[in-house]
């Protein structure tokens, strides 16, 4: 426990995640690019996703730490460092933290010309605010804060674990307008959150009528956690009760929801693509297995004889927590309500511009390389912008790209992004196509790679996909 908060910034930190996916947006030679935007130039005929190796997608970031600021060598101690890293960030820095796994892809090119696509994918997704009043509550301990309000408010993090079934069509309008959408069904299989809190924690002298020296006062406290799916597994007794319990919500046997993707590109002359898409406009209706817990009003806890200390003093501190926990429960009511409660899908927005110079030619009698028709570009520059839309207001993020075909078989997309992480992420893409067999790889942020304590994001996608370019 003393190093909790060393866990907390580093640890967290390090495996965090984001879910941008800069490099695939617009990659039009791998067909998961289309779960980003639906309505981006599709150039093959059908496509078949390995089962389980389709797409493996997950990339670590935290906005205000890293590792490499708490365990670099020095002769300073450990714990000025923490305690410099406390003061340092703010309670608008956070930890993200979005995996994906897909389990089935499929598309096709039907007579019409209309490419449909769909599948079935696992997300867990994760977000968490740092509590910098906490945190220095209990870093510093409430010795030298007497009269300081700690902010309850910053209490603010969503988790949630969904399968989601997806079913797109995507259409060329014109010889420059394609457009697409994408239907979504989500089966989430557990969530909670705990948004929008507020109150104080105040310590203070006690007054003449106190029984002790100090008062501590929880002011205007609201502070509500609503989960779904965590009330039977409570209950259960072993790892595999609770896989088998979580598994049998992945296939639409959890709490339901239904969201849309939008999408849609257009070519402005012979050079210049704009395109744009709206992911995860949708939500989730929980109304099974929920429990939501709300504590709030306002108390005084006279009942703990002495303020306690720092945490950074060491194991001997403990017990003044304890204390504090069991004084809370003691003091403070939490009521248990069975509400159902709507729970909106972080909306996620992409738009791209686009610089296309030096005719794609593939060898043979047909364009196979360009199913959908329109112009195919030997090299692409451009500029993304990317934003997704979280409790305390959305996360941006902008891409400068460069996209360059060599082969048939073999195209590469090079990113330079800023965002809330660093100004400094440099990313590569690779899709090769060996046969029937596609293969992509991209990772993120490599100038980190030599010592990756040091990076604040992390990022790795690559999958395998069965393309067929005619018939």
């Amino acid at each position: 426990m003393r190093y909790f908060f060393t866990l907390f910034l580093c640890f967290v930190g390090y495996f965090a995640i984001s879910q941008n996916k800069q490099i695939l947006y617009g990659f039009d030679d791998i067909p998961q690019s289309l779960l980003l935007n639906p309505g981006s130039k599709v150039i093959q005929k059908k496509h078949f996703g390995i089962p389980f190796l389709s797409q493996i997608h997950f990339n670590g970031g935290a906005s205000g730490v890293t590792a490499y600021d708490i365990f670099k060598e020095g002769n300073d101690d450990i714990n000025v460092r923490i305690r410099e890293k406390i003061f340092e960030m703010k309670n608008s820095d956070f930890f993200t933290a979005t995996v994906q796994l897909e389990l089935i892809n499929i598309g096709w090119r039907a007579k019409n010309n209309i490419y449909f696509s769909g599948g079935i994918y696992e997300e867990l997704d994760f977000i968490t605010y740092f509590p910098k009043d906490l945190a220095i509550l209990a870093w510093e301990g409430n010795r030298d804060y007497l009269d300081y309000p700690f902010n309850l408010g910053e209490i603010s993090t969503t988790g949630d674990l969904t399968t989601v079934f997806h079913f797109g069509a995507n259409k060329q309008i014109s010889d420059r307008l394609t457009v697409g959408a994408r239907l979504k069904i989500y089966s989430s299989m557990f969530s909670f959150r705990s948004v929008n809190n507020s109150g104080t924690f105040t310590t203070r002298l006690g007054g003449a009528d106190s029984e002790n020296i100090y008062e501590h006062i929880v002011q205007n406290a609201d502070v509500t956690v609503e989960t779904s799916g965590y009330a039977p597994l409570r209950d259960l007794d072993n790892s595999s009760q609770v896989t088998s319990e979580i598994l049998g919500r992945s296939l639409l046997g959890g709490n339901l929801g239904v969201g849309v993707d939008l999408g849609f590109s257009y070519e402005i002359g012979e050079a210049w693509t704009i395109s744009a898409s709206a992911l995860d406009v949708g939500a989730i209706f929980h109304t099974k297995d929920v429990e939501t817990y709300r504590a709030h009003g306002t108390y005084t806890l006279d009942g703990i004889n002495l303020i306690f200390p720092p945490l950074s003093e060491g194991e001997s501190t403990f017990p003044y927590y304890d204390n504090l926990e069991d004084e809370v429960k003691r003091e403070i009511d939490v009521d248990t309500l069975n509400n159902a409660y709507t729970q909106f899908r972080p909306l996620k927005l992409n738009a791209a511009i686009n610089f296309g110079f030096g005719r794609f030619n593939s060898s043979g009698a047909c364009d196979c390389l360009n199913m959908g028709g329109g112009q195919l570009h030997k090299q692409n520059v451009g500029l993304q912008l990317y934003s997704i839309f979280r409790p305390q207001g959305p996360q941006l993020a902008g891409t400068l790209f460069y996209h360059r075909r060599f082969t048939n078989f073999l195209s590469a997309k090079a990113t330079y992004t800023v965002d809330s992480y660093s100004y400094t992420n440099v990313g590569l893409g690779v899709s090769a196509d060996i046969g029937i067999v596609n293969l992509y790889l991209a990772a993120d942020n490599l100038m980190s790679y030599g010592n990756l304590a040091k990076a604040k994001s992390v990022s790795l996608q690559l999958g395998f996909n069965i393309i067929i370019d005619e018939e």
